[in-house]
């Protein structure tokens, strides 16, 4: 493939005003009018969308003079910076390309297909003696995969099927020309009861060996009304050359593969292989479907859902699921049943004759038996959707104590996400503070957060609570402000794509008083963050405090909000409350420790992590005292043993 990389063309007056599309449409002018691919990239550098077409220039040029149809689009377009171009020398260059290209850098605004990469496949091993198995990773080793099965019970049975009519090994012996040779394996129990025709021992040749994998690799592509046929042949040429054995034993296979052929659902009266494909559209999601029919007969199906579509043609969104789909499958049907025509057919079909040596016939129907599968494919897709969207649904449920709160405290959006700070001490000393995260009225306990405070004392000595509050929302919130500053992004504009910026919270909840509110109101403003909901939570009566209200808000005793703030705060209570403990604990035996003669803060800071107490160095001193030597060093555990045993 020859490609020509052609200069960037700067499309920062892009979002400008109108009177500066004059100088874009100057530099727009200069893009070749060959094929090739378009990236558009954002003012990082990102590519947004790629594309490709049959003319650059007036392809690229159609975003900026005609109005976008809908609102992504127009986001779309908002967003570019740069466009970079790719020359092509042909159009199948182009599509492989550009399918390359989305399938590597993922762009924001292609149509993204998601893979269905837990489902299993069945693999038929690139070796001299091929092995069948089932596995969930493809690799590119030259192995053959077909699937993936979305019924595993389905790949179950039709692995256990092969393995009762074809005498296919199981084990995972390297079984080569050369170790055959040196005698280097023995026949298994599976060569004794008639599974496997012992190739480990050169009792099967590789060309006969590969004679059955062929006929297997037939059974996979739903070939098997073609395979029968053959087989009834071979037979009745044996019977007729009086090699009955050999004739017995494909009767057998017959008998097995003709039940298997009875039970696969019959849909058309021809015995063509073909694929159905059709999808549905909803707002931003699609999905695709395939449906494989051999010989007249279902044999399997794939789906495909999609995002990023609200904007895409369906010959884009029809596209991008024919190159992904067999792009993977080993087997191209002789038909391609399609729901409407798409542009560049003629380029499939040179990609199909150039991975395939084989030329498809895209075929859209009209009327008859075709339609009808093809709608069949399309109910089947919708259902799919649905069942997508339901569990979506499911998801997002948003509790009623979640809206009762928005109520309550009059917020301007729904408290999705509530983060909530509890400061802990026991006379003044490891005080520390508690973050704790709630998600649609849930713990959402990998977000929790421990701070262990420094500005702990206050002028007098004693513990400063609004001190300590200050310091938490600082270094919880100070990482937002400076990501926002550097991305040049405004609080209420967060963008969610940006995985460098941490995500404001919709409620900040403070346990304490007005007080301890202003303290943490005070910190946002200073470090840029304004116009954050956020309020205060005393114990006392259970009083809401909000900035800039002298009085404690009134909320109902039986509101459901009230009872979740409550959760929230006794949730983040109990957090800082464990953390505090754990540090007086680790405290205390490093103290215990320290005391004895010999043992420093490092050699206790040792002890502490590898024992974890006092009692349980007791206990391993007693119970295994060299086991203890070994682990502490012998001068150390003579020491503890002294101590520790006199009881220190």
């Amino acid at each position: 493939m020859n490609l020509h990389l052609t200069s960037k063309v700067n499309l920062q007056s892009l979002i400008m005003a109108k009177p500066k599309r004059l100088g874009l449409e100057i530099k727009l002018d200069n893009l070749p009018t060959t094929s090739g691919i378009y990236q558009f990239k954002d003012k990082v550098g990102k590519v947004i969308y790629l594309g490709k077409a049959k003319n650059l220039r007036n392809r690229v040029r159609s975003y900026f003079v005609s109005k976008p149809v809908n609102p992504l689009t127009s986001r779309m377009i908002s967003l570019i910076r740069d466009v970079e171009i790719i020359n092509t020398d042909s159009e199948v260059e182009s599509l492989i390309l550009e399918m390359n290209m989305i399938k590597r850098l993922k762009p924001r605004y292609n149509v993204n297909l998601k893979d269905d990469k837990s489902f299993p496949y069945i693999v038929v091993t690139n070796e001299p003696f091929p092995r069948v198995f089932p596995t969930r990773k493809r690799r590119n080793d030259g192995s053959k995969y077909f699937g993936p099965y979305t019924d595993v019970g389905t790949m179950r049975y039709s692995l256990k099927l092969l393995r009762d009519i074809f005498m296919i090994r199981t084990c995972n012996l390297n079984i080569t020309q050369e170790a055959i040779k040196k005698k280097k394996f023995k026949v298994c129990l599976e060569y004794h009861i008639h599974k496997c025709e012992g190739p480990c021992e050169g009792l099967v040749s590789e060309a006969r060996y590969n004679e059955m994998i062929t006929e297997v690799e037939k059974v996979l592509n739903g070939k098997t009304d073609t395979l029968i046929k053959e087989l009834r042949q071979k037979m009745n040429e044996a019977a007729r050359n009086e090699k009955y054995e050999e004739a017995a034993l494909i009767r057998n296979k017959l008998e097995s593969l003709e039940v298997y052929s009875e039970k696969q659902k019959v849909v058309s009266e021809d015995l063509l292989d073909k694929d159905i494909i059709n999808f549905v559209k909803e707002e931003n999601d699609a999905c695709a479907m395939i449906l494989n029919i051999r010989d007249g007969k279902v044999i399997g199906k794939r789906h495909f859902y999609m995002d990023s579509v609200e904007d895409k043609e369906s010959n884009e969104i029809l596209e991008s699921v024919i190159f992904k789909y067999y792009s993977e499958n080993e087997f191209v049907p002789d038909y391609v049943y399609l729901p409407e025509e798409i542009e560049d057919i003629k380029a499939l079909n040179d990609w199909f004759t150039e991975k395939n040596s084989k030329k498809v016939e895209f075929i859209f129907p009209k009327r008859g038996e075709k339609v009808h599968l093809l709608q069949m494919v399309r109910a089947n897709a919708q259902y799919l959707l649905d069942e997508l969207k339901l569990q979506r649904l499911k998801r997002e449920f948003i509790p009623n104590s979640v809206t009762s709160l928005k109520r309550d405290l009059r917020l301007t959006k729904l408290p999705r996400r509530i983060e909530c700070f509890d400061i802990s001490n026991i006379q003044g000393t490891d005080t520390v503070a508690s973050m704790v995260v709630f998600e649609d009225g849930r713990p959402k306990k990998s977000d929790y957060r421990k701070f262990k405070i420094k500005t702990a004392l206050n002028e007098a000595g004693k513990p400063d609570d609004f001190a300590s509050i200050r310091e938490v929302i600082y270094r919880r919130y100070i990482k937002n402000a400076e990501e926002m500053i550097n991305n040049n992004v405004l609080v209420e504009q967060i963008n969610t794509d940006s995985k460098e910026i941490m995500l404001l919270p919709d409620l900040v909840v403070i346990d304490g008083g007005k007080g301890q509110l202003s303290s943490a109101v005070k910190v946002l403003n200073d470090i840029g963050i304004e116009n954050q909901n956020i309020i205060g939570l005393a114990k006392r009566l259970e009083e809401v405090f909000i900035p800039g209200a002298s009085e404690a808000q009134s909320i109902p005793k039986s509101s459901g909000g009230l009872k979740l703030l409550q959760r929230i705060r006794d949730e983040a209570h109990r957090f800082a409350i464990t953390f505090h403990r754990s540090l007086r604990d680790k405290r205390t035996l490093k103290s215990e420790l320290e005391d004895i003669e010999g043992i420093g803060k490092i050699t206790a800071q040792k002890l502490l992590k590898a024992f974890g107490s006092v009692d349980k160095i007791k206990e391993l001193i007693k119970a295994n005292f060299e086991e203890f030597e070994k682990k502490a060093g012998k001068k150390t555990a003579e020491r503890l043993k002294t101590a520790l045993l006199n009881n220190y």
